[in-house]
């Protein structure tokens, strides 16, 4: 494992943010004539611009990464050894006049550019040398830095111009990259399953694994080609530099039981316990990158991602799905997680709702909106509540079984979301949350059997108002009193009657059979002693269940 990364708001690169370019493709341009006569011949080789020197000592002129040209004019007359044809062979070159002297001479210029950084060197032959010193070739070959020969006709300028070009097109490649992955990013977080969208759209833009840690330090989702138990457990341990709290296991899921344990917990390396919580940290395991990302402040969840490179355009991309679920499962401005926890506390030991609601945001009404997910395969869980919740504007969700009910304050617009039937209530204030609570439910009850996005409670000032509250309450009471002992009738009838005595629609917003339904209405008539066919019967009932 390489040494830890904490990379804190200013950063400075080791070479200059710009695309890399393959030594590869510059070898590949005919028109220069290169050819790389030392150094490793693989094709790993990077280079981030071109820089001419004749300096014995460039080091202090170089950012990193460079390819620097030179045609030798820096180099002793003792040192520069033969300049017979064969001295531009490579290894098999003969030795050459300068005999100790000029290894040393050489070995300490390849050594000082490699020390700076330089990604490579290029050797200009003619007017000042014939062929290329085999000291030189010797030198590059012990440092391991690749030497590429310039031929005569192939000026310095055409070589920067050749790289420049080439770092415009990586340029252009890179920025259409990263404009893809934030197009394709933003698409994923506008889904019904927002989280795990974006994870899976991420991992694919930078071809690896993106996982997110929940407050306990558990892997709540994750998505992109396993990279093995060593790099599981190293991306746990990063998250552990950023998260306020220590992962409990590499790689173990909130309904797992077979995944690995975390090692303990450690202090990193460079921070003491006075040090701030850093935003961000990286690390590379056997080859594979690895970054780690706090989400939301104070954080809470965690972005770790494994990559097989790591480059400007692949942090671009990782920052912004760090954004996007910052968003997504951050707090949210209407309370902060004290507040709420205080005005639980307070509910807990007997205080009013009227009294604790201020403590969640200050808003005089509420609306509550009930909430079920289109696919009914894929019940909802905490993270796609805690999505919905933040789409809707409000951290106060509440996830239980098939459905989500968020607390909303009435001044924001509750519009219809992707993936989810909603139904909304009236405004409502803490006293009145209750009833608020069960006019969503019917809301949504309703939404389901209509088949519509969004449903919400009737606020029309209507012919029931004109009844004095306590009246309208006494007469539905004595009205529906035969039915009072059956729960289940009184919703069925109330649900039959608002979807306007459709037995199939009733059904569905119920959940149960057809036939149940027509059991049940069946039984509401005999027990009310009434003809539910009668439309003056249906307004006078519905208008004591308004009153339940």
């Amino acid at each position: 494992m390489e040494e830890m990364h904490i990379m804190s708001d200013a950063v400075f690169p080791a070479v200059p943010p710009t695309p890399a370019v393959p030594l590869a493709a510059l070898l590949a341009r005919e028109d220069l004539g290169l050819r790389q006569i030392a150094g490793p011949a693989g094709g790993g080789t990077v280079i981030h611009g071109a820089h001419t020197s004749e300096l014995s000592d460039p080091h202090p002129y170089l950012l990193g990464g460079e390819l620097l040209l030179t045609a030798g004019v820096h180099i002793p007359e003792g040192a520069a050894g033969s300049h017979a044809p064969e001295a531009s062979a490579g290894a098999d070159a003969p030795e050459d006049a300068g005999g100790a002297g000029s290894g040393a001479y050489f070995d300490a210029y390849v050594s000082r550019i490699v020390a700076a950084g330089g990604a490579a060197l290029g050797f200009g032959l003619a007017p000042v040398h014939d062929t290329v010193p085999g000291a030189l070739v010797a030198a590059c070959d012990a440092h391991g830095l690749p030497l590429v020969e310039v031929p005569p006709r192939t000026t310095f300028s055409g070589v920067a111009r050749a790289v420049w070009q080439l770092m415009a097109r990586a340029r252009h490649a890179e920025l259409r990259r990263v404009t893809e992955a934030q197009q394709g990013l933003a698409a994923a977080a506008s889904r019904p399953d927002p989280v795990r969208s974006v994870l899976r759209q991420l991992a694919r833009r930078v071809e690896g694994r993106a996982v997110l840690y929940g407050p306990e330090g558990t892997e709540l989702a994750a998505s992109g080609r396993d990279q093995g138990q060593a790099v599981t457990r190293a991306l746990a341990a990063l998250t552990a530099v950023v998260h306020p709290h220590p992962p409990r296991g590499a790689g173990n899921r909130a309904t797992g039981h077979d995944a690995p344990a975390a090692a303990p917990a450690q202090q990193p390396p460079g921070l003491s316990p006075r040090t701030p919580t850093p935003a961000s940290a990286t690390d590379t395991v056997d080859g594979t990158h690895l970054t780690a990302h706090a989400l939301g402040s104070p954080p809470r969840f965690a972005l770790a991602v494994a990559t097989p490179r790591r480059d400007p355009g692949t942090h671009t991309i990782t920052s912004v799905a760090a954004v996007l679920l910052s968003l997504l499962t951050g707090e949210q401005q209407s309370g902060t997680g004290a507040a709420r926890v205080s005005a639980l506390v307070r509910l807990l030991l007997g205080a009013a709702p009227e009294e604790v609601a201020p403590l969640l945001g200050g808003a005089a009404a509420w609306l509550v909106v009930h909430a079920h997910p289109n696919d009914d395969a894929s019940p909802p869980d905490p993270l796609t509540a805690a999505a919905l919740g933040a789409a809707l504007g409000s951290a106060l969700v509440d996830h239980h079984g098939d459905v989500v009910r968020v607390l909303v304050p009435a001044g924001r617009e509750v519009t219809a979301q992707p993936g989810w039937t909603c139904g909304v209530s009236a405004p409502a204030g803490p006293d009145a949350w209750p009833s608020a609570d069960a006019q969503a439910a019917r809301a949504l009850a309703r939404a389901r059997a209509t088949r519509t996005a969004l449903v919400r409670h009737g606020t029309r000032t209507a012919l029931a108002d004109l009844v004095p509250a306590r009246d309208a309450a006494a007469h539905a009471r004595t009205l529906l009193a035969p039915l009072a002992g059956s729960p289940a009738l009184v919703e069925t009838l109330r649900t039959w009657l608002s979807l306007h005595g459709s037995w199939d629609r009733t059904a569905v917003a119920l959940a149960v059979h057809r036939n149940t339904v027509r059991q049940r209405v069946g039984r509401c008539a005999a027990l009310l002693g009434a003809d539910l066919d009668d439309p003056d019967v249906r307004m006078e009932l519905w208008f004591a269940l308004r009153q339940e």
